[in-house]
């Protein structure tokens, strides 16, 4: 996390109020839901005035007695949760709670969570955790959890609720896209511990990485997995379901396949906020062909290298437009125990489009789901008839008990999973991965007919 300095916060503050005080009467109310230009000195001033009045009138006319700390704790809470979905005011409770999230063990779920419409949405379940063995899917909306319901709840409120002891159970009410009525989702926490990176092969010359999020170990992962298929002719990025993670490691990720520009730059109010990061010529691959997969449970770090990949024309993407959380974070204590969780600028690809609230609409939009295969019922060519045709009589004089055992010997080989590999009958299970690589193949192809 960002730190900023509580310095400029708390004297902010206090001249809010010095200037308040200054006036007696109540300033008129104007309606400024429409203004988006700068407030003038003058504005600003009848502004923090008009509060401040309102503020005095709650303390002394409220039916019960308020404790004027708390007031304006619940206050900042609603401002901050009206500016955005990720934007909020942490007291002393939710402060502490965040110390625990960044430097201890907690239990959780796996679950990545967004606003979307004002709804808490589930951004996606991480491979192998909790949220993800008990059937929480990508587009989920969280209607309760256990039961509090979460309209109006920001998402560090919710993710309090949602995380506790290892062992300790919670349950979902969840709403479905195509599900009649809410589903209850009962799931158990534990510690949450990933692997990142999944290298498997395809055929004999693609080579499969599945990025489950970006943690630390991403770019490390991707480069030894390529090292260790040295003989790949085409790569596919499984992004799909990544919530994100770290910017450097989304930014290095892209570096490894593009050698010039500005991968993703930040732009916000502050100067200081402003930055580019930029691709650099050692040791990038530039030439095999690629395809990035992604669907609406990618969000931020995902979007950033898809979308960069794809504005570089560095790769093919193909899937489901993406979550759309393109914008910057960071902490600003105030005081000791207190902080503002503020956004301070939003990301944009190379072309300079931005991803927050828009996401990346893939080159190929092809949906999830499975593709039926039928074998064609005419198998044999005339060269092999007659072969076969001898082979359909010796069976006949075969003995029908060896032919079984010998059957039973074939399947039992059969249910033996190579998990380094993704076989022919795992692509026709998944609509969107079999896409890839038939695209793939003929970028291959065409990559060949150009050296």
């Amino acid at each position: 996390m960002i730190k900023k300095s509580k310095k400029i916060i708390v004297s902010g503050l206090i001249s809010t109020f010095a200037a308040a005080y200054l006036f007696g009467s109540f300033a008129q109310a104007k309606d400024s839901t429409t203004k988006h230009t700068p407030s003038s000195a003058k504005e600003k001033l009848e502004a923090y005035i008009k509060f401040t009045q309102i503020l005095n009138v709650i303390e002394s006319q409220y039916v019960d007695e308020v404790n004027t700390t708390a007031l304006v704790d619940k206050a900042l809470k609603g401002l901050m949760t009206n500016l955005d979905a990720h934007s909020n005011f942490m007291d002393t409770k939710a402060f502490k709670d965040l110390s625990v999230q960044t430097k201890g063990e907690f239990g959780g779920l796996g679950i990545s969570i967004g606003m979307k419409d004002g709804a808490l949405t589930v951004i996606a379940p991480i491979d192998g955790t909790p949220a993800f063995r008990a059937g929480v899917k990508s587009g989920d909306i969280i209607l309760k959890i256990n039961d509090k319901a979460t309209i109006g709840m920001n998402i560090d409120d919710s993710v309090k609720l949602m995380r506790g002891k290892p062992g300790t159970s919670l349950v979902l009410t969840i709403i479905r896209k195509k599900e009649p009525k809410p589903l209850k989702i009962k799931i158990t926490r534990d510690i949450i511990k990933i692997q990142s990176v999944y290298a498997k092969k395809i055929e004999d010359n693609i080579l499969y990485i599945h990025i489950t999020s970006f943690d630390q170990k991403v770019v490390d992962g991707v480069k030894k997995a390529i090292k260790e298929h040295n003989n790949t002719q085409g790569i596919i990025l499984d992004l799909r379901n990544n919530p994100g993670g770290l910017l450097d490691q989304a930014v290095g990720l892209v570096d490894l396949f593009v050698e010039d520009g500005v991968i993703v730059s930040q732009k916000g109010k502050v100067a200081s906020e402003n930055m580019s990061y930029n691709a650099h010529s050692k040791e990038s691959d530039t030439q095999t062909p690629m395809v990035v997969l992604v669907n609406g449970g990618s969000a931020s770090a995902s979007e950033i290298v898809s979308g960069a990949l794809q504005d570089f024309n560095r790769s093919v993407i193909i899937g489901e437009k993406t979550f759309g959380k393109g914008s910057v974070q960071v902490v600003m204590p105030i005081g000791d125990d207190e902080a503002l969780k503020l956004t301070v600028a939003r990301y944009y690809l190379p072309s300079g489009r931005t991803i927050q609230a828009v996401g990346v609409t893939p080159d190929i939009t092809v949906h999830l789901g499975k593709i039926e295969f039928k074998e064609d019922p005419i198998l044999l060519k005339e060269s092999d008839l007659k072969k076969h045709l001898e082979s359909e009589l010796a069976k006949i004089d075969t003995n029908t008990t060896k032919a079984s055992d010998t059957n039973s010997s074939e399947e039992n080989n059969e249910t033996k999973v190579d998990d380094t590999i993704i076989t022919e009958k795992q692509l026709y299970k998944d609509a969107q991965l079999k896409s890839a690589v038939d695209i793939l193949k003929a970028l291959i192809i065409t990559h060949k007919g150009n050296k």
